[in-house]
Parts: structure tokens; sequence; C-alpha cells
């Protein structure tokens, strides 16, 4: 099952999708998710300080080039990397393209895909399991617990489907009803999917 991010995601697909003469594919761009698995695993095994080096190199290189607030990613001892995607996502199309164009070597060297996230941690799951659970006893019975599948947002935890959604989205009185009802649950899985948070679950 997935779930939406409620943020357009035209800047992420461009930083992927962009390439020299702007005729490029996702796989073209940057590594694809299995080859940067497999990149990752390698650094790993070859020492993770290093990796951890070319991962911050590349962060640095996307804050320089347009998106000051993007976070270092975070390497688990595992090999897992999580991103800060959300910076990705809001930024412009155009200042996408601009820091794929800059960065393409630094991403590439550090396998590093800066709108992917691995499969949520197990904490993250127990902490969206308890909200679902919360907002479907407060009137928002479609909601459906996530798994290690579903997608999140580092630092805001799982999104929600349409179907999820009551009409008229979180302006609808049900929405507001079941999300203050469920606050601190809901802020309990916001803190459990931040790259710290996530980090120390690799």
């Amino acid at each position: 099952m997935k779930r939406f991010v409620t943020t357009a995601v035209a800047a992420s697909a461009a930083l992927l999708a962009a390439g020299c003469g702007g005729a490029g594919t996702a796989t073209s761009a940057v590594p694809s998710l299995t080859q940067s698995a497999n990149a990752a695993g390698a650094a790993h095994d070859n020492g993770g300080g290093s990796r951890a080096a070319v991962l911050h190199a590349a962060a640095q290189c996307i804050r320089q080039h347009g998106i000051p607030a993007y976070q270092d990613p975070v390497l688990t001892p595992s090999g897992a990397v999580y991103t800060d995607s959300r910076s990705i996502e809001n930024a412009p199309q155009s200042t996408a393209e601009a820091v794929h164009n800059a960065c393409r070597t630094l991403l590439t060297q550090a396998a590093l895909v800066p709108d992917a996230e691995p499969p949520a941690p197990p904490e993250l799951v127990r902490a969206g399991v308890r909200s679902a659970e919360c907002m479907r006893a407060h009137g928002m019975p479609d909601v459906q617990d996530p798994t290690s599948q579903t997608e999140y947002t580092p630092g805001h935890g799982f999104g929600y489907t349409m179907t999820e959604m009551p009409a008229g989205g979180k302006a609808s009185p049900i929405w507001q009803h079941a999300a203050q009802a469920c606050r601190s649950l809901l802020d309990a899985e916001i803190t459990a999917s931040t790259l710290g948070n996530l980090g120390s679950d690799g």
C-alpha cells in the first residue's frame, strides 16, 4: 500500500530525471535504487566513514546550489541511507535541475538518490500503526495501518491516500476532530520519522 505526500513531487522527479541535454531518464541521471544499494554496500564494506564523507560532500553541494536547508543524509551501520527528501520536493523544478547539473558526480559517487528512502524501520511503523488506530477510532475508518513498504517522508511521517481522507481533506471537520484527538500519537509518529531517529534504527 502506498500513501501520498501532500507536497508536489515535481522537483524531486526533475532532480532524478534531468540530463545534460534535458532528455535524460531517472535511471540515466543518477544511480537506480538497485545500483545505489549495491554501491552503498560496497562503500560500507570499504569503511562507512568514507561514504559518510562523500554523502556530506554531496549534501553540501545540494545546499550550495539552491537548497540551503537540505540536511546531511543519515548513514546507518547497515548501510541504509535516510535523506531529507522534503527539501528536494519543495524546491522549484529549475532549482532541482541546477542541483543535478552541479552535483551529479557527487550524487553518483555517494550512490545518493536524494528523494528515495529505505523501507520504514520498525519503530516508525509501530508509531504509524498507533496513530492509524487512533484516527480510525475518531471518525476516519478508511485509514490503513502502515507497513515497512508504506511511503513516508522523514520528519513528517506517513501521509494518507485519497481514499483514506474524508471529503474536504484536511479542511474537513472529520479530519480536524481526528487530528486533534490523536495529536500526541501523530506527533510521536513524526518524531519517529526524524532523520536522527531513523538513523538509530539501522
